[in-house]
């Protein structure tokens, strides 16, 4: 994905504080509610660690705001591979009062229930909207280019129906998860990717700099009519040899 016209790529010293200063201005830039949905792993800590400050210095009260999680484990909220369970934990009693509506997955259920309850829960959140949209959308990248639970070569890369769907043998463990698909991230308003470190300099020039026939999960992810954006740290971006900035806003 060539990202000239499809997003932007911004490479930060410490992507941590600018991001979370992008998320808390564009909460307050909405007059109403807020949609935001987020992935796990290593945003968690960043978002811990940065968006409660961001928040406190700007109106972005967390009251308006709705929180939903773009994929889910489905093991209990207290087990390390909880992502509601980690930003339960870890960012959510750390934001200023009242906290946000918080839209999780219920993982007691079995793969293809717990997607289909959690695919109500959002239509009844967005209602009236064929495909939820969300005003935006934060996600990582995996080595292999997988994001939420999408991951190379599988099939729920084709799905175009479904707005959330569940998968029972994930290469990554473990194996039940349930996940946004590609119809429902490319709805949102915005999508932020973010990836920190070396291990994904590699991942990120081929997603960045490459025109596959078979593109990586991460690459099949351009907002129909909304803001793509890829926040990288020096590491991540060392590979890249296309235009880049040194800020998000």
């Amino acid at each position: 994905m060539a990202p000239g016209a499809d997003g932007r790529v911004s490479v930060l010293p410490e992507p941590g504080p600018a991001l979370a200063r992008f998320v808390a201005e564009r909460a307050a830039a909405e007059s109403g509610r807020f949609a935001l949905g987020v992935s796990g792993g290593s945003l968690v800590e960043l978002l811990a660690l940065h968006l409660p400050p961001a928040v406190g210095s700007c109106p972005a009260a967390p009251a308006r705001w709705l929180l939903a999680f773009c994929d889910e484990r489905l093991v209990p909220p207290e087990h390390p591979d909880s992502t509601a369970g980690a930003y339960g934990a870890r960012l959510l009693p750390r934001l200023p009062g009242p906290g946000p509506r918080v839209l999780a997955p219920n993982p007691g259920l079995s793969p293809a229930a717990a997607a289909a309850d959690y695919a109500a829960k959002l239509r009844q959140a967005f209602p009236g909207e064929d495909v939820p949209v969300f005003d935006l959308l934060l996600l990582g990248v995996g080595p292999d280019g997988h994001t939420c639970s999408l991951f190379p070569g599988h099939p729920l890369l084709q799905e175009q129906e479904a707005i959330v769907a569940a998968i029972t043998d994930s290469p990554k463990p473990p194996p039940e998860r349930i996940t946004f698909t590609l119809p429902m991230l490319n709805a949102a308003k915005a999508v932020v990717f973010v990836a920190t470190g070396e291990g994904k300099a590699a991942v990120v020039k081929r997603i960045l700099e490459g025109d596959e026939e078979n593109p990586l999960p991460a690459a099949r992810v351009r907002p129909r009519s909304g803001q793509l954006c890829w926040v990288l740290d020096e590491a991540a971006a060392k590979e890249l040899t296309i235009p880049v900035e040194n800020s998000i806003l």
